[in-house]
């Protein structure tokens, strides 16, 4: 009961001002003097973020007096839809140039609410990610190369795997809201930080990969065809290590301005996205405007192709598609002549081929209805260097006397199907650009998935058309020239464009140029992201940033890599690898949508209903089967590039709890697991030792055995369930910080010493029932323990209670009541640790009796481990009069050969022999022990009692007189009854008995015949192992009558004297070994 109370005076009308001090006040000091500080009876309570602890209590106090105990942890209802009301989310992009950083932390600016809507938020941001560098550059060459037919078909394979991508994401982006990192935050929450972290690398590589593609793209187009003459090396034609070189160094030009622009400021790279996405509508707009125009006016000559025989010419270094022309009625040789021809027309040496040939000059853009489809159908793969040729024109073979190269348009690359799939996905990512604006919008759970899906089937059908419109209007030679050599430098798709080629050149100039600029502004907050969650500790200093919220590190970092995809020198080169960083994004995305779709978790509600389970596994498949389709290695580096993250993440960082569905599905499998796992007794061969391992606490609730959880660990080659388990006496709600304080420790041990498996501490009224209940109800299920390890009470004979040795005792017999295996090791402060390495020595098994085989399982368990590897295993077993010791031998032998265990085998004879005066000796003094410890073990009114007894029989002796002895006090007051009269009698006969003769008593003979086995097989085991770095010993069974307990441990003492390292093994009479498969 408090001892301290205060009473405050309750007016009428109390005053405003003061009624919220005085409540405040008041229920502190109640709080202290009601439960003390360290009484455990007031539990804190954990407080959420979105509550507000600055209320008014004088309105509480007045409404809601009969929860005012509840204000300061539970929000009013009021106040947390106020908090919910005025959430903000923290975003990408335009909100972040904004935030200011402090010392105490981040304080941001008032900024206006979301405003934008489905169209302007989601749709268009989507569409300018999507829309890009492949679609001017490289779509053309690829319906080509691989034909209308199978370019729709890689082109639908994307696009459908971004379609179910974009489902599953719409399904995780509804469920809830997702602040900044966008696919990194969404996998991260659903499958956990292992995954995120691992995808979330992923997703920032792949963008940072975008940046460099994009950059490659934009010199590219300036390169090629916009100032051709800026090139820096001068390589022969057809060679691409000139124009790489090129490439490599106005790349990091580029990215150097492109880094410095971001640095400077991000708002101004958002403020022009708007315009770099209409230079990309734009561009789209002239190829249908084309597209239209070959069909209605017929095509002009301003595009046109040169061949020579059935090979397409490179055009850029003569004017005359003729071998010669007529100047003045003078015939004269052409630039083209020249090319072929040394000489004049009359003493020419000109190549065979050139000779031989004819030169036809075709249209490069014959026009929609032209009837071109038809020969565009079907693919026209070829090797490296060959020419390109036109198909259906006739041409005489004939040996060419120059380089090749240098006239004819030649491939650059092998071209096959999968690698054509590798370049051209990326043109259809970008997805998830909505969704990392979410924080930007009005109702988000409704634009990421109507603007997402909306941009993805717009692009879509765009890509889809673009491929059956440009096999429709242009030649099949000018689409497999992929930089235009045939048509005098100019971008093949842009020989379709109305109404100027130079609409689609600049367009996708400044196109390239505002992905790479949204790449270098995304790539680092996903990073910055990352670092920020503290999943991968040596990230954390790219999670820093400068005074506006800008990742300066990350930016940096990302700059670093982007200039790796740079030196890369080529766009081919450079895709494949961000289409791995993107595919395995998706196949997380789907992943998670599938997990938590099939767990059905309560908090799986997403407002977007147009998904299924089905669905997501088949995105997840397509986006696996795209990877290797691309390119089977790179697939391959990148899963294991994720599976290391994963580990490193599992292994230092990994210490979040996000409610993902990873961790449900665990529980799941758990929870199917062990319903499938019959509580029954496993097979023998499926036994393995589930260890419950008792542990004893010292005054500052710290480990006193921490060799006790270093030897557990050593005994895990078994593979199975270990239990640590401590026990404080007291009540649960005055020592519940106690419990949670000795777990932590217990944890920390464990981890110290690299114990693997579960921890638990409970309260009881006293240890012997603590570990009772710990011994009949830990586990769940089937998995349960079925054998204890604890340590020998050490110091047992010195302790001043008898609880901890009858503690012992009692464990002992609740183990063998429940059939569970007892190890008990002795001496455990001096066993090994797991970074000790015994060089040397052996594991020596007494096997006096067989309760199971476990004696002999042990030490084959420790030998895998490498702190007893190398130490040796010998069996001792314990021959009698009467048996053939020879024989014995040699059947143990061959037990242990079927048994499949490497150990030496020796048999120890045992003579009948006569007990001996120390065996007599011994045994006196352990009863008289006995006797002398049951009186000092006498209650303070036994004592009285039995010193009042003395006092009277000494005073009946000695009186002169023989006079009634007046009865005393404690007599006179007790009410007796026949039984308490007898019982009393008894009793004091005893102890007159004890204290009389406790020096003249004769030991019992049982208790000498068992001293007389301990001390003689103690002999024996001293004798053969006492150099042995362990000593296993059956352990013998407690007496029947609990009176004998103390002689029990004297029993066991003597049979481990002078031995180091001692384990005693009690089985549960189960096999655990068996010689059969």
């Amino acid at each position: 009961m408090p001892t301290n109370f205060t009473v405050v005076p309750v007016e009428d009308t109390p005053n405003p001002e003061y009624d919220g001090e005085i409540m405040q006040e008041e229920d502190k000091e109640e709080t202290y003097t009601a439960a003390g500080p360290n009484s455990g009876e007031e539990t804190p309570k954990e407080t959420s973020s979105l509550i507000s602890t600055d209320h008014d209590d004088s309105i509480y106090g007045k409404n809601m007096a009969l929860y005012e105990d509840e204000i300061d942890s539970t929000p009013m209802v009021s106040s947390l839809l106020n908090k919910l009301a005025n959430y903000t989310n923290i975003t990408q992009g335009a909100v972040e140039h904004e935030e200011a950083e402090s010392e105490d932390g981040i304080q941001r600016v008032t900024v206006n609410g979301p405003q934008m809507g489905t169209f302007i938020g989601v749709f268009l941001p989507c569409m300018q990610n999507i829309l890009g560098v492949i679609l001017f550059l490289r779509l053309t060459w690829i319906v080509g190369t691989a034909g209308i037919l199978e370019a729709l078909a890689i082109v639908f394979m994307c696009c459908s795997c971004t379609m179910l991508t974009a489902i599953s994401m719409s399904a995780i982006a509804t469920n809830g809201v997702v602040p900044a990192g966008g696919s990194y935050y969404m996998i991260s929450r659903a499958l956990g930080p292992e995954f995120g972290g691992a995808v979330g690398l992923c997703v920032y590589l792949g963008t940072t990969f975008a940046g460099s593609m994009y950059i490659l793209g934009t010199m590219e187009i300036f390169l090629t065809y916009i100032m051709p003459n800026a090139a820096v090396f001068k390589a022969e034609t057809g060679e691409p290590t000139g124009m790489q070189n090129d490439m490599r160094i106005y790349g990091t030009i580029c990215l150097v301005i492109m880094t410095l622009v971001v640095f400077v400021g991000v708002k101004y790279v958002n403020k022009m996205a708007l315009v770099f996405l209409s230079c990309v509508m734009l561009s789209i707009v002239a190829i249908y405007a084309g597209v239209i125009q070959s069909a209605i006016k017929p095509p002009n000559s301003q595009h046109r192709v040169c061949l020579l025989g059935n090979r397409t010419l490179q055009n850029s270094r003569f004017d005359k598609c003729d071998k010669t022309e007529l100047i003045n009625n003078v015939t004269t040789p052409t630039q083209l002549w020249k090319l072929f021809c040394i000489g004049g027309i009359e003493n020419a040496t000109c190549d065979d081929y050139f000779t031989h040939n004819n030169l036809t000059e075709i249209q490069a853009v014959r026009g929609l209805l032209s009837g071109v489809i038809s020969d565009n159908m079907w693919g026209h793969y070829g090797q490296y260097k060959d020419i390109v040729e036109q198909e259906g024109q006739s041409s005489e073979r004939a040996s060419d006397n120059n380089k090749p190269g240098q006239n004819y348009v030649l491939n650059d690359v092998t071209t096959f199907f999968t690698l054509l799939v590798g370049i051209y996905f990326p043109s259809v990512t970008g997805i998830m650009a909505g969704s990392n604006r979410s924080g930007d919008l009005r109702d988000p759970q409704r634009s990421i998935p109507t603007g997402t899906i909306m941009a993805i089937a717009t692009t879509s059908v765009i890509y889809l058309s673009c491929v059956v419109l440009f096999g429709a209007c242009i030649e099949g030679v000018v689409l497999r020239d992929k930089y235009g050599e045939s048509v005098k430098g100019t971008l093949a798709v842009a020989t379709l464009a109305w109404p100027s080629s130079w609409v689609i050149v600049i367009g996708s100039f400044f196109s390239c140029c505002g992905a790479g600029l949204q790449s270098l502004t995304g790539a680092p907050r996903i990073l910055q992201a990352i670092a920020r969650d503290g999943i991968m500790p040596f990230l954390q200093v790219f999670g820093h940033s400068k005074s506006n919220g800008e990742p300066t590190w990350a930016l940096l970092l990302t700059a670093a890599i982007c200039e790796i995809g740079i030196l890369i020198g080529s766009l081919d080169h450079v895709a494949p690898i961000l289409s791995m960083f993107f595919l395995m994004c998706y196949l997380f995305v789907n992943l998670a949508c599938a997990v938590q779709t099939l767990l059905r978790t309560p908090n799986w509600r997403p407002r977007f209903k147009f998904y299924h389970w089905s669905l997501s596994f088949l995105g997840m498949s397509l986006s696996l089967s795209l990877m290797f389709v691309s390119s089977w290695y790179y697939a391959l580096v990148v899963i294991l590039f994720s599976g290391c993250i994963y580990k490193y993440i599992e292994y230092r960082g990994a210490e979040k709890e996000w409610g993902d569905g990873i961790r449900g599905l665990s529980l799941n499998a758990a929870q199917y697991a062990l319903i499938k796992l019959e509580e029954a007794p496993p097979h023998t061969k499926n036994w393995r030792p589930q260890l419950l391992v008792l542990l004893k606490l010292d005054s500052d609730l710290g480990v006193k055995h921490p060799r006790l959880l270093s030897f557990t660990s050593q005994l895990k080659a078994g593979k199975g369930l270990t239990i640590v388990c401590s026990v404080l006496e007291g009540t649960y709600m005055a020592r519940e910080a106690d419990a949670k304080l000795s777990e932590k420790n217990i944890k920390a041990a464990m981890a110290k010493e690299k114990t693997k498996g579960f921890c638990h501490v409970v309260v009881s009224s006293n240890q012997r029932d603590g570990f009772s209940h710990l011994i009949q109800s830990a586990g769940l299920g089937g998995m349960k323990h079925n054998s204890v390890l604890m340590a020998w009470p050490g110091n047992w004979k010195q302790a001043e209670s008898s609880l901890s040795w009858k503690n012992f005792i009692d464990t002992v017999r609740e183990t063998t009541a429940a059939h569970q295996a007892l190890l008990v090791a002795k001496n455990i402060d001096t066993f090994p640790t797991y970074q000790d390495r015994l060089a040397e020595g052996t594991i020596d098994v007494w096997w006096i009796v067989h309760d199971g085989g476990l004696l002999m399982l042990l030490p084959f368990l420790l030998r895998q481990h490498k702190v007893w590897r190398r130490c040796k295993m010998r069996i001792f077993t314990v021959a009698q009069m009467d048996d053939n010791s020879i024989q014995m031998k040699k059947d143990l032998q061959m037990f242990l050969y079927h048994l499949r265990l490497d150990a030496k085998v020796e048999v120890v004879e045992m003579h009948a022999g006569d007990i001996s005066a120390f065996t007599y000796e011994k045994t006196l003094v352990m009863e008289q022990r006995s006797q002398m410890l049951k009186q000092m073990q006498l209650s303070k009114t036994e004592r009285e009692r039995e010193a009042q007894l003395i006092h009277d029989r000494n005073t009946k002796s000695h009186a002169t007189l023989n006079d009634k002895v007046t009865p005393t006090s404690d007599r006179v007051h007790m009410t007796w009854t026949k039984e308490k009269l007898i019982g009393e009698r008894n009793r004091h006969r005893e102890a007159h008995m004890t204290v009389r003769d406790i020096f003249n008593m004769k030991p019992d003979q049982t208790n000498v015949r068992r001293m007389h086995t301990a001390v003689k097989l103690n002999e024996v085991v001293v004798k053969k192992s006492k150099g042995a770095q362990l000593v296993l010993l059956n352990m013998p069974g407690p007496p029947k009558n609990k009176g004998g307990d103390e002689n029990y441990m004297e029993f066991l003492e003597v049979l481990t004297e002078g031995l180091e390292r001692v384990l005693l093994v009690r089985g549960s009479s189960r096999e655990v070994i068996t010689i059969y498969s």
